[in-house]
């Protein structure tokens, strides 16, 4: 099947047409026979199967601009793919030239505390391109034990982005950027501390704090852009 590099919705909609259609024949004239052997029945099927992923794929390029006709079941399906509203998709379609964007960026959702991390958690997903690793978890608040003898505490509702390349880590939220360098079997004891080169009026709207061993290696930094913020959490 040729596409052209900007799909059409009328396009999508005639894709979608000729492939249902073509699962329907398959389903009608060869998986519904009476007497069919099972190696024709199983080779069919894998058929079936090969344009139901077909579809799927196509359903993605489908932007619903027809409406939702009412099914069975108090559901709703897209006129034109078929597809259940609501249902989150199970594929990612990409382009392989074109810059690619995958979901919206999403913040904490409530200002209620849940009762822990997963009722919490509004996305924790990852993707590794190639061979660089960036994660996003963001949660609202909740309730979290660190030991028995002591009491519950209030996790803030935050938005954390995580780049891995190699061995360098960067951590991202609304209040720090943290900076990790490769660790080394060699490393010693861990301090921190601020620049002393910047000023302090200067370190007041961007606290910089290196973080280095007793040997001198350098392990990373933080920068503390959050400074005076307003959360909705302020329990930690």
């Amino acid at each position: 099947m040729k596409r052209p590099a900007n799909n059409k919705a009328s396009d999508v909609k005639r894709w979608i047409k000729d492939l249902l259609r073509s699962m329907d024949l398959v389903c009608k004239r060869h998986l519904n026979r009476a007497r069919i052997s099972k190696r024709d029945l199983d080779s069919y099927y894998r058929i079936y199967q090969q344009l139901g992923l077909a579809w799927e794929y196509l359903g993605l390029q489908c932007k619903h601009v027809e409406g939702y006709r009412k099914i069975t079941g108090g559901k709703q399906a897209c006129r034109i793919c078929g597809k259940i509203k609501g249902v989150k998709d199970q594929f990612v379609l990409l382009s392989a030239l074109e810059p690619k964007k995958i979901g919206n960026m999403i913040k904490p959702t409530s200002n209620k505390t849940f009762a822990n991390a997963k009722a919490a958690s509004v996305l924790d997903d990852s993707i590794e391109f190639h061979g660089a690793r960036l994660s996003v978890n963001v949660h609202n608040c909740y309730k979290s034990r660190i030991a028995k003898c002591i009491p519950d505490i209030t996790i803030a509702d935050e938005r954390i982005v995580n780049l891995r390349e190699g061995n360098v880590a960067c951590s991202i939220d609304d209040y720090r950027v943290h900076v990790r360098m490769p660790v080394t079997p060699e490393r010693g004891k861990v301090y921190g501390g601020f620049v002393w080169e910047l000023k302090r009026e200067t370190l007041k709207r961007f606290p910089v704090i290196m973080e280095y061993d007793d040997k001198g290696n350098f392990l990373g930094l933080d920068i503390l852009h959050g400074i005076g913020r307003k959360r909705r959490c302020q329990c930690r």
